[in-house]
């Protein structure tokens, strides 16, 4: 059951403080690892392992979405685990890739229009964004 969903400012805000706070040193820090701006392995492994491990263990915040107060929820009301943020990145990432971005955009026409503002990737994970706090 979808309670309190967060729009999509909320969340367009939260994953620019994201990139900002997190993303950011990240790429700093990849750069002093390996030496390069373009190769840059430990940047795009360090990005999935905070998608994937950060909100599993936070109960579905971010470090941007916790200054902004929403987080990610699971509509059946379980907690939000490593397989459910991997079916919400990585396989919602791989649809808007192989859409060439289509699937982005309407997914993001779907967080502005819709009552419940779930996206394509939270329709894949069973998750929805709320300002809902945890149980």
């Amino acid at each position: 059951m979808v309670r309190n969903p967060a729009g999509f400012w909320k969340r367009l805000a939260a994953g620019l403080l994201d990139g900002l706070i997190v993303g950011l040193p990240l790429v700093l820090i990849g750069y002093l690892i390996t030496g390069s701006w373009e190769e840059n392995w430990f940047t795009t492994a360090a990005n999935i392992v905070y998608g994937l491990v950060v909100p599993a263990v936070w109960s579905g915040y971010t470090v941007g979405k916790k200054l902004l107060g929403i987080r990610i929820a699971k509509v059946n009301g379980e907690k939000v685990g490593i397989g459910t943020m991997f079916l919400r990145s990585v396989v919602g990432g791989l649809v808007y890739g192989l859409t060439l971005g289509i699937a982005l955009i309407i997914s993001t026409i779907m967080v502005a229009a819709r009552e419940d503002k779930r996206s394509i990737h939270d329709f894949i994970a069973g998750t929805y964004v709320t300002t809902e706090k945890p149980a």
